[in-house]
């Protein structure tokens, strides 16, 4: 018989909370550091549509001016505040700009909820698949080539869908893609979750709204002190149809909307609009302080273009196995994956501070094995792809579960995606190869955790008959 009088989750959040933990990892407040007494009281906020409170889906008052604060300090069209992610950012964006049977170029190494978004707009996607970054050990984003090799076999696609920067800080020469994109015809789409912080330019790479991407998706809460779910998304130019947009927001958007989020939304935005010379010198000072005390530690750290990644490793470790050795001792890295952690670094002002030197101390107990190092491993048999079949004809047929050794050449029958970052290692319609076969192995053994049915224990995978 159920237990009613248990609590599970908020014991589990109790309890995570009583080891004193240490955020390296998303959101951006830090477990409510960066909000300096400012911002962290915001259950006495968690109203409703009061008398003076505005109306996310109608506004007009207080959430109208917040939000053309917000378009101003990111010198956009129009932005908007999301209260459910940019997962809600990104099916907006696509559904509202997009039309069904659309020939639409996606990066590959994209987020499922991109995916999930093209499947529900129901267009036909051409995936263009990424570079590889061997001293970071990350796919990284498309060549200019591929995307010109994509329009001379698809001249009629209508846009490109892409990721920047990347989920490990990394960028590449995107303003060149986007004026290719703009050249013939196409509308330029971005998830740029990882890029809220980017407004204020240098040393932090260029965001993609100033390099003339037509609309953007930003996931506040990553990199700044936003609560989680609290996203912004930013129309940035007057040939993107905002009433469609703002259709599609209103059907996918909660109809109950939460003002603790969209409070942090406007907290988040004066955060980054206020964050002065003297936060950045700080900030930087106190970054190279800690990188070099790791080094001291024995740890090898790999910069990232986003001065708010960094990227550890141990000799002798996985990156999944540093992992669990950091949790031993509170330290909760974004992701693991087979070379290293990711640490997403606070973006501090020059009077709010952070435990580094306990975390210095914590990590110099964790020691390097006599293991040999994970090969760095990539393979990339083509750059464009397309699905074998469209996402009606899909929902026609029937899949089985196979051997995963016999799965070469099938057709993948459902989305298998390592967490995070959430970036599908197999998806519906895809054709599955020996390197994907390679790396989900790889992966497994290495003790990556993966959302999606199922049934890898048992060595098996869904594929379509």
């Amino acid at each position: 018989m159920s237990n009613q009088n248990r609590m599970p989750l908020v014991e589990a959040l109790q309890y995570h909370e009583k080891r004193d933990p240490v955020s390296f990892h998303v959101p951006g407040h830090k477990n409510g550091k960066l909000l300096n007494g400012q911002a962290g009281e915001f259950l006495q906020y968690d109203v409703t549509e009061l008398t003076g409170l505005d109306d996310l889906h109608a506004p007009s008052e207080a959430i109208r001016e917040a939000q053309e604060l917000l378009a101003d300090h990111f010198q956009t069209r129009k932005s908007y505040f999301l209260v459910n992610g940019s997962t809600v950012g990104n099916l907006a964006m696509i559904m509202g700009v997009c039309k069904e049977g659309d020939i639409v170029f996606v990066q590959r190494n994209c987020h499922k909820s991109i995916l999930n978004g093209l499947k529900l707009a129901n267009v036909q996607p051409v995936f263009l698949h990424p570079e590889f970054d061997e001293e970071t050990a990350t796919t990284t984003g498309i060549s200019q080539g591929t995307l010109k090799e994509a329009i001379g076999k698809y001249a009629k696609a209508k846009a490109v869908i892409l990721t920047y920067p990347t989920y490990y800080g990394m960028v590449y020469d995107l303003h060149s893609i986007i004026e290719l994109a703009h050249k013939h015809g196409m509308k330029v789409l971005i998830d740029e979750a990882h890029g809220a912080h980017l407004s204020n330019g240098e040393p932090f790479p260029a965001s993609s709204l100033r390099m003339g991407a037509d609309i953007v998706v930003q996931s506040a809460h990553k990199t700044l002190p936003a609560m989680t779910m609290g996203s912004y998304l930013h129309i940035n130019n007057d040939q993107i149809d905002a009433k469609r947009v703002e259709e599609y927001l209103g059907m996918l958007q909660s109809s109950s909307p939460s003002y603790p989020i969209m409070g942090s939304l406007d907290y988040a935005r004066h955060f980054i609009a206020s964050y002065s010379s003297e936060d950045l010198y700080s900030f930087l000072r106190i970054r190279k302080d800690f990188i070099n005390r790791l080094h001291e530690a024995g740890f090898e750290v790999i910069e990232s273009n986003d001065p708010l990644k960094v990227m550890i490793r141990l000799r002798g470790l996985s990156g999944f196995q540093l992992q669990d050795q950091l949790e031993n001792v509170g330290i909760y890295a974004e992701l693991a994956d087979p070379h290293q952690v990711l640490f997403i670094l606070p973006l501090l002002k020059k009077d709010t501070s952070f435990p580094f030197e306990e975390v210095v101390k914590k990590m110099s107990g964790i020691k390097a094995s006599q293991a040999e190092d994970t090969p760095i491993v990539f393979k990339k048999s083509k750059s464009i792809t397309s699905l074998r079949y469209s996402y009606r004809e899909m929902e026609t047929k029937t899949k089985k579960w196979i051997a995963i050794e016999d799965a070469a050449g099938k057709t993948a029958g459902e989305m298998l995606t390592p967490y995070p970052p959430g970036i599908p290692l197999f998806y519906p319609g895809e054709e599955i190869t020996e390197e994907s076969i390679a790396e989900l192995r790889r992966l497994w053994e290495l003790g990556a955790k993966f959302q999606g049915e199922h049934l890898l224990g048992e060595g098996r995978i869904s594929i379509f008959e």
